[in-house]
């Protein structure tokens, strides 16, 4: 499946990159979509059913799409997709999308967690600190976990940089259990 999820996302970040759409807003648009999908039972039920014309399946999509005002090109695709019967896949396909226009826009995610609320100039910091540590501009995503008890941890991909006092305490642990004290 992770081929199929594949091919229809390298396939439509061809689209947004040729046609120089704007790829945050196809972003948002497919993740609101997706969310709408999966809360709603009874419309993937809908579209995944093969008893029920294309036309009528489709029909439910435009109602939808106008009501959230989605772009022609992301409209299309979800249309693609419930066409194909790929809408079971459609989680995984929108992931693999933004995995794609991150990877062709040179762009990384960040997962950052910190103690407490990051103020805006500690965000732009920390964000430009792992743009010069990961050579790609970055998109960051920000959570609380108090239980770090100060500073943050920053996942980018499947490299973690862990400057929590949390993981600071842990390293001196180890080096302590290491080092026989």
């Amino acid at each position: 499946m992770a081929a199929i999820s594949s091919r229809y996302a390298r396939a439509f970040a061809d689209v947004v990159m040729e046609r120089k759409l704007d790829a945050g807003r196809v972003r948002s648009e497919l993740r609101s979509l997706t969310e709408v999908v999966l809360q709603n039972s009874e419309l993937r039920r809908v579209w995944e059913a093969p008893a029920l014309p294309a036309a009528q399946k489709r029909a439910v999509l435009d109602a939808l799409a106008k009501r959230a005002g989605v772009s022609p090109m992301v409209r299309n695709f979800l249309a693609v997709l419930i066409d194909h019967e790929r809408i079971p896949l459609l989680e995984q396909i929108v992931g693999q999308v933004e995995t794609e226009l991150d990877r062709r826009l040179n762009l990384a995610q960040a997962e950052v967690t910190s103690a407490r609320e990051l103020h805006p100039e500690e965000k732009r910091v920390l964000e430009a600190e792992v743009e010069r540590l990961t050579g790609k501009k970055v998109r960051a995503r920000y959570h609380r976990d108090p239980g770090l008890l100060g500073g943050a941890v920053i996942k980018v991909g499947s490299t973690i940089y862990d400057g929590s006092v949390l993981g600071q305490l842990n390293k001196i642990r180890e080096h302590l259990v290491e080092s026989g004290s």
